[in-house]
């Protein structure tokens, strides 16, 4: 029986069959309502301040890093010289940190349709918004699905697609147009990235963004999973794919082994073994 004066955060999670909660410190400590959706910042006892988006927990202090850098550093090691990248979403800017960390990485342009994500990042979590007035980070906030299908074709190394479920102002990111329109923006042998929820209950949705991927032109694909504590089931995933001919297992292994920045849980070996995927979701993507 728990105290009845303890305050907690509880997101349900009905197609899982669960739902997990924080402790919490406080009462609510900020949110905004912007014309997409409703944000909330918490501070927990245990994992630092919480962002929630209509309900649903999108980070917390204490285990985004997790995530950010499964998001990005696979992706950024599986092409032999990333130069140009986007990221579309990422409006807490997590994972535009983790790419300026490269130093072949001249230009990002992250496309988040909600400015008010970023702003309450940049008070809440300024240690993710560090390198928003890096010379070569262009934040745009506008509609990710058009700016991908108005790029010039051939243009991109690596595309990265950090959004939140595939609901409200998300739902096109997960549709098989938009991923052509990824492909056709990027250069032969880019890299595409795409978040795609928990291995253990969104097998149709990761079974449906793989064959986005393999009917836009995608060679080579893996789903890498990797512990994530506050999403549902604690297992996400990111989707890794390959424009045209080559293959996710001749990443950089020694660049990555030998990076001159410092990551929390991305290495060169955890990289290699995320790539063999477990046999049970092999056999549902089937």
């Amino acid at each position: 029986m728990l105290p009845e004066d303890q305050l907690w955060f509880t997101e349900y999670h009905a197609p899982g069959g669960m739902a997990q909660s924080w402790l919490l410190q406080a009462e609510k400590i900020d949110e905004r309502r912007s014309p997409f959706q409703h944000i909330e910042i918490y501070q927990t006892a245990s994992f630092g301040k919480l962002m929630a988006i209509d309900g649903c927990v999108m980070l917390t202090t204490r285990d985004n890093f997790l995530y950010h850098e499964m998001m990005t550093h696979p992706a950024l090691f599986s092409h032999r010289g990333p130069q140009r990248v986007a990221i579309i979403g990422g409006g807490d800017c997590g994972a535009l940190l983790e790419v300026l960390k490269h130093d072949t990485v001249q230009q990002v342009t992250q496309i988040d349709i909600d400015e008010q994500v970023t702003r309450l990042a940049e008070i809440h979590f300024p240690e993710l918004t560090r390198g928003n007035d890096d010379p070569r980070a262009n934040l745009l906030f506008d509609d990710g699905l058009a700016w991908i299908r108005d790029a010039e074709s051939d243009s991109l190394d690596v595309i990265i697609i950090d959004s939140t479920d595939p609901i409200g102002p998300a739902e096109g990111l997960f549709g098989p147009q938009f991923i052509a329109d990824c492909f056709r923006a990027l250069k032969p042998g880019g890299v595409i990235v795409q978040q795609s929820e928990s291995p253990l209950i969104h097998q149709a949705l990761i079974k449906g963004i793989r064959d986005n991927m393999r009917a836009a032109g995608a060679g080579d694909l893996r789903t890498l999973g990797f512990p994530q504590p506050c999403y549902p089931s604690g297992w996400w995933s990111a989707t890794l794919a390959i424009k045209g001919e080559g293959s996710l297992d001749a990443f950089r292994h020694a660049d990555a082994s030998n990076k001159a920045f410092d990551t929390l849980y991305y290495n060169a070996e955890l990289h290699r073994g995320g790539l063999s995927e477990p046999a049970f979701l092999r056999a549902a993507l089937e």
